[in-house]
């Protein structure tokens, strides 16, 4: 009987498989470059794709439309971390003005005017179906409030915190934002394009920069989806917190892939390959998975969802008075099921107490607590944080070592200075 790849589950388990056998077909790079690409990372201790773009863009401006102010921002190469304590007292929602920017490139300019979405392949009924920006807002329009994170959110605590060595930006915990996305169903968009019972994999492409690394080039940021994911909750999102879509956020129109990393969620799409056959590209076999120990020499499945995260609202290295009393204050996230319970340690983790939950647990967003701290004594402590979702799982104290540096869920301690 043969495999049904429409199901995500045997999708996950198979993708590895099929990859290192060469049974997925390249969409858009020869399987022996890609090869070589992967080769000479390893080699190296350092993947292709892992920073996130090429070097030439990483010594240039980072080529983001919004303005940076150094309150609200931290420039990492063509990217954007922005200071979690920028977001104490700004709501549920992270404002435009703050939420984050992961680039591959630089920020494309695209008027909505001129906007085109082509959705093609062998995994449809008929020829192509091209959308245009008013095409798609004639579909029913849906809105969620959902998380965009970035993969490799908390990357630095590998080295900081655990003493491993990874490669890629070295985000602390501002790679993350919430907005309220309001578009068109993807389904609506696959089924009018005439979508076969099937079809295995989707596969969105952006319109920024083709992406070079080592020599090779990439092209365009695209990964596929599994066809099962892409009929369910996925967005082609044009609005954002009420906004038309800003161009730093993928505008006119973008992917929203609700919990999955931040990658899934393709900016600026452009066209949308409906395939067959399983398709790989570089998102999702040379980067975006998991290599290293206790993962298979080729490196693990490709990545999905993501995971569970605690962040306070404060500067790392703060230095707070002694004996007055202020309210902590922070955000604690899951990929795969609503956060139901904080605790929050101020002595390094010898005491926890319960933090106070100031929004309604639900999937694909962030709960706010806060939990009143009157320090004792001078000298450096670390605050902590630990979540539990609604799966029963809390924050480890540390994270399985992978070389790129994704999924970091370990409890962070937040390093503060009483004087």
């Amino acid at each position: 009987m043969p495999l049904d790849l429409s199901d995500e589950s045997q999708y996950d388990r198979t993708r590895l498989r099929q990859w290192a056998r060469g049974r997925a077909r390249s969409a858009g790079v020869d399987r022996r470059d890609l090869l070589k690409l992967f080769a000479a990372g390893a080699a190296a201790g350092s993947l292709g794709l892992a920073a996130g773009g090429t070097a030439a863009a990483a010594a240039e401006p980072p080529g983001i439309v919004k303005p940076l102010p150094p309150e609200l921002f931290t420039i990492r190469g063509t990217n954007a971390e922005t200071n979690f304590a920028a977001l104490r007292g700004t709501g549920p929602l992270t404002p435009l003005d703050r939420f984050f920017v992961r680039n591959h490139t630089r920020t494309p300019r695209i008027e909505a005017g001129d906007w085109r979405l082509e959705v093609w392949g062998d995994g449809l009924a008929g020829g192509p179906a091209t959308f245009s920006y008013d095409r798609l807002r004639a579909l029913p329009a849906v809105e969620r409030t959902l998380f965009i994170e970035c993969a490799g959110n908390g990357r630095s605590f590998y080295s900081t915190q655990q003493g491993q060595q990874v490669t890629g930006t070295a985000w602390t915990l501002g790679a993350i934002g919430v907005a309220r996305w309001r578009g068109a169903r993807l389904s609506d968009v696959l089924r009018q394009a005439g979508v076969l019972r099937g079809a295995v994999d989707v596969l969105p492409r952006g319109l920024d920069d083709e992406v070079v690394a080592n020599g090779v080039n990439l092209g365009r940021v695209r990964r596929p989806l599994p066809v099962s994911k892409a009929l369910d909750d996925v967005l082609l999102a044009y609005e954002m917190n009420g906004e038309p879509l800003p161009p730093d956020h993928g505008g006119p129109v973008r992917l929203v892939v609700p919990e999955w990393v931040g990658i899934s969620s393709i900016k600026w799409v452009g066209d949308i390959e409906v395939s067959a056959e399983p398709l790989y590209s570089p998102w999702n076999t040379d980067t975006y998975r998991l290599f290293g120990p206790g993962q298979p020499a080729e490196g693990s499945a490709p990545l999905t969802r993501q995971t569970l995260k605690s962040a306070f609202e404060l500067e790392l290295g703060a230095s707070v008075p002694v004996h007055r009393t202020r309210l902590l204050t922070g955000r604690s996230w899951s990929g795969a099921a609503p956060v139901h319970r904080v605790e929050v340690s101020t002595d390094g983790g010898a005491r926890w107490q319960r933090a106070r939950l100031h929004d309604a647990p639900r999937r694909g967003g962030w709960v706010r607590w806060s939990v009143p701290w009157t320090p004792r004594a001078t000298g450096p402590t670390a605050l902590l944080a630990r979540a539990t979702d609604a799966t029963g799982r809390t924050q480890p104290a540390t994270t399985a070592h992978n070389t790129q540096g994704y999924l970091f869920d370990a409890i962070v301690r937040h390093p503060v200075t009483v004087v």
